[in-house]
This record gives C-alpha cells, sequence and structure tokens, in this order.
C-alpha cells in the first residue's frame, strides 16, 4: 500500500499522485510497488537488484539499524518500537526504512508502523524531508520512553501481586517484560549508533535546526537506554528476591511438616508397641486405654517442647 502524504501547518494533505516535495509512505510492498518507486527515484538498471535487497531486507523483523547510500538516495534503516493487544510479549520492535532523496522521503515497512501513524497526527510544520526524517527519529525516542513508563507501572502492579501470593501467572508476565526490555535495549543501542553516524553526517547537521533536533533525539536515545538497563536491574532483583521468598517458605513448609511427622510418630509408637501380643505394663488395668493415650499425650508434649526449644516448630 503506497500513501503519497504532503504535511503543513494546518493539516497533512493525502495526495492522489506523486508529487516533488511529499512524504510517501508505503506500508508491506508488493514488487510492483518496489519497481514503482525505483522508477520515480530513478534508480539504474544494473542498480536495481541492490535497491530491492535493501528494500526486501526490512522483512527479516530482526533487521539491524543502518545507513547506506545508493547514488543520490540515502538508505537508514532504524528500529521503531511497536506495541500489540495480544501475545504474551505485548512489547516489541520492528525495522523501518527511510529513504532520502533531493525531491523525497519515503518511508517503508512490513508492518503497520506505530510511529509512521503517530507521526502523521503531529505532522503541523512546513514540509522539509530532513526535518521531517529527524521528527520521526525523534518521535520513536519518545515513544519508547513511553512504552518504558508503561512497563515500569506494569512491574510495580505485578510486584503488589506478588507480595500478597506467589503464583506462576505473575512470574511469567515479569519474564515477558523482560524480553520486551531485552528487545528494547538492543535495539536502542543499536540505534545510537545510527543516530552518532547521522550526526557526523552533513545532511543532518546543515542548520541550527536540524543540529538541535539531532541532539534531541540523542538526548531522548540515551534515556531510553538507561531507564531500560534500570527496569531490567529491576526485574532481574525482583525475580531474585521472589524466587528467595518462595525457597524460603517452602523450607518453612517443610521444617513444620517434618516437625509434625515427629509429633506423630510419638504416639504411633507407643500405640504399636502396646499392638504387639506380648505381656505389657497396665494391660490389664481398667484404665489400660486412658493410660496409653495419657502417655501418648505425654510424649508428644514433651516432643513439641524440645523441637519448640530448637526453633523447628
Amino acid at each position: 500500500m503506497i500513501e503519497i502524504l504532503e504535511p503543513t501547518k494546518k493539516e497533512l494533505k493525502v495526495l492522489a499522485n506523486f508529487k516533488e516535495c511529499s512524504w510517501i509512505n508505503i506500508e508491506n510492498p508488493t514488487e510492483k510497488e518496489i519497481k514503482s518507486i525505483s522508477n520515480l527515484l530513478k534508480v539504474k538498471s544494473e542498480d536495481y537488484s541492490d535497491f530491492r535487497e535493501d528494500v526486501l531486507s526490512l522483512e527479516d523483523m530482526e533487521e539491524i539499524p543502518m545507513i547506506d547510500k545508493l547514488d543520490d538516495i540515502t538508505f537508514i534503516i532504524t528500529r521503531t518500537p511497536q506495541k500489540r493487544k495480544s501475545n504474551n510479549i505485548k512489547y516489541y520492535t520492528v525495522p523501518l526504512g527511510i529513504l532520502i532523496t533531493k525531491k523525497y522521503i519515503i518511508t517503508i515497512s512490513f508492518v503497520r508502523n506505530q510511529i509512521v501513524e503517530e507521526l502523521k497526527t503531529k505532522c503541523t510544520f512546513n514540509f522539509k524531508i530532513i526535518l521531517l526524517t529527524l521528527k520521526l527519529m525523534l518521535i520513536s525516542s519518545r515513544v519508547y520512553l513511553r512504552y518504558l513508563k508503561e512497563i515500569d507501572k506494569k512491574i510495580n502492579s505485578i510486584e503488589t501481586k506478588l507480595e500478597k501470593a506467589q503464583k506462576n501467572k505473575e512470574i511469567m508476565q515479569l519474564l515477558d517484560l523482560k524480553k520486551s526490555l531485552v528487545y528494547f535495549n538492543t535495539s536502542l543501542k543499536n540505534d545510537e549508533i545510527l543516530i552518532e553516524r547521522m550526526s557526523k553526517t552533513k545532511l543532518f547537521t546543515a542548520t541550527e535546526d536540524y543540529k538541535d533536533l539531532i541532539e534531541d533525539v540523542i538526548d531522548e536515545n540515551k534515556q531510553a537506554i538507561e531507564m531500560t538497563s534500570i527496569y531490567s536491574n529491576i526485574i532481574k532483583d525482583t525475580l531474585d528476591v521472589f524466587s528467595s521468598i518462595i525457597s524460603n517458605n517452602l523450607n518453612a513448609v517443610m521444617k513444620f511438616l517434618t516437625s509434625v511427622t515427629i509429633i506423630i510418630a510419638l504416639p504411633t509408637l507407643i500405640a504399636s508397641i502396646y499392638g504387639m501380643n506380648v505381656t505389657l505394663p497396665f494391660q490389664n488395668h481398667i484404665f489400660a486405654f486412658s493410660i496409653v493415650i495419657l502417655i501418648s499425650v505425654t510424649f508428644s508434649l514433651i516432643g513439641v517442647l524440645i523441637l519448640k526449644k530448637w526453633k523447628l516448630f
């Protein structure tokens, strides 16, 4: 699907045909659409296979960020945060391709990219190719931060539930959040290298406004990396603490059950002895049964006192 867009100060215009100085957004491109874009950008026939390969590389959800140049086309791959309603791992990242020429900026993704959709709602500025590129990167960093704050709230909520009762469901939720943070951390660190390269390129530092924007992107990205690291450590420490609590609780239960077993064994031993077919004390006494019960209770109480003194009961 191809969208042709023209940002203005008032609104984001949707155009019917290709127009110079416009933003072209492509979602899940077909072979025909890739060919159409290559014709629009006047890619040489001998370079088409490389151009097609670069575009199709975005289909790989593990593709790493990079910046490359093909004639007059600057090709950037960045990783953007995504959020889904279903699935255990709610937060993840996907690659987004950005093609920059003198006349066009083209964003390409093989999924519906949430950063592109958010940028559409915030396109209230006069269109400039580099400005739109940097704003896209800035929004991506800020969405990372927003999702990280959501993850922090989820961690606190799960911790509260775990304090009341240790359940596998909450522990699995923590593990899923930890996986999301691993995806975020890897993508953010790779993006950090990409942004640093962009900050050393004249294309992205031609004006003071561009320099200020790319500095903002660097700062937001670094903050996101630090927050990801902090929340990863919090989850790790939380899992370690609750693992120790569960282990301690299990030890306490086992200790209690062992003590109870010992206490129960004492009257069982006495009852077993009096069940033997031999001559035994008090066997002909009128209160023989009561005496045996009294002896059993006495030994059990002595056992309880001894175990309590040793702090085993």
